[in-house]
């Protein structure tokens, strides 16, 4: 066993973390599902998946979007929502780099639109790509900690309390190695 001391807004933290990258996915989510064909345009227009797949992918993202961002919200299979939206968010960053070394100009499509760009309008794949790598940090982070507060899985018994009753919960002491 070794000491580790875990700093009291550790758990705190994740919370944040968890309602950050829930909101982006939330949202993202939101603004796609009610328009499925915009949703199939924006994958298609990265030109990397066959159009069959392009086509499944565009209906099922903004349901896993949701769905993984609603599981962050409530704190419940925390670290699988987190390993997931950490996947989403760096399938992401590789789908918009590669769009940008390949020269297309095309919208992220990440909140809704199309993934076309008006004549005036220039792609802003720099500002994109950093933020998806923050948010994939922020999903890392979710799936390595417990879950935080406010958390179902602390609650019914999933992953370790973080109410502060030991070193899960921020008090030092002794975590098995």
């Amino acid at each position: 066993m070794r000491s580790l001391y875990v700093h009291p807004a550790v758990p705190w933290v994740t919370t944040v973390a968890r309602l950050v990258v829930a909101g982006v996915l939330i949202a993202a989510g939101g603004l796609k599902i009610g328009t499925p064909a915009l949703s199939i345009q924006a994958v298609k227009a990265y030109e990397l998946l066959p159009d069959s797949v392009a086509t499944a992918v565009g209906y099922g993202l903004p349901i896993i979007e949701i769905v993984v961002g609603v599981l962050l919200v409530v704190g419940l299979l925390t670290r699988w929502a987190g390993a997931v939206s950490a996947l989403l968010m760096l399938a992401f960053v590789v789908g918009i780099a590669s769009a940008w070394a390949r020269g297309l100009r095309i919208d992220c499509g990440c909140f809704g639109g199309g993934g076309k760009l008006g004549a005036a309008q220039d792609p802003n794949y720099l500002w994109e790509i950093l933020r998806d790598a923050g948010l994939f940090l922020l999903g890392a982070w979710i799936a390595w900690r417990p879950p935080g507060r406010f958390a179902l899985d602390s609650a019914l018994g999933i992953a370790p309390d973080t109410g502060g009753d030991g070193p899960e919960g921020g008090e030092p002491g002794l975590s098995p190695a």
